[in-house]
C-alpha cells in the first residue's frame, strides 16, 4: 500500500508528491482508464490481468482519499459502484498524458 507520510506533504517539490500519488502497480493504469470512461470494480478485475481485489480495493481508496477519483454508488439493479475522475483528476490528465509521452 503505498501512503503519503507527512515529510511527504510537507516537501517543498510538489511534483514528487504528484508522482508518489500516482505510484503503484495498479495506480497509473486506473487513471489511465478513468481518463476514458467511469470504472467499475468487477469491469476492473477482468480488464487488469493479474489484479486482485485486495491490490485494486487499496489502490482506488487511494486514489478517492487523495481526491482523484469519486465513487459513487449507483443504486438501480443491479446495484454497483462507479468512479470517475474529480475535478482534480481532471486536471492532472494533461501532466500525465506528458508522462506518458516522455516516457515512450
Amino acid at each position: 500500500m503505498t501512503t503519503i507520510s507527512s515529510d511527504t506533504t510537507d516537501n517543498n517539490c510538489p511534483a514528487q508528491t504528484l508522482l508518489k500519488l500516482l505510484a503503484g502497480k495498479w495506480k497509473p493504469e486506473l487513471f489511465k482508464l478513468a481518463t476514458r470512461a467511469p470504472l467499475r470494480f468487477n469491469t476492473l478485475l477482468k480488464q487488469l490481468e493479474g489484479s486482485n481485489k485486495q491490490s485494486l480495493s487499496i489502490a482506488l481508496k487511494e486514489l478517492e482519499e487523495a481526491g482523484i477519483l469519486h465513487k459513487e454508488v449507483i443504486k438501480l439493479k443491479p446495484l454497483h459502484i462507479e468512479y470517475t475522475l474529480t475535478d482534480k483528476g481532471k486536471s492532472m490528465t494533461p501532466i500525465f498524458l506528458n508522462l506518458e509521452i516522455l516516457s515512450g
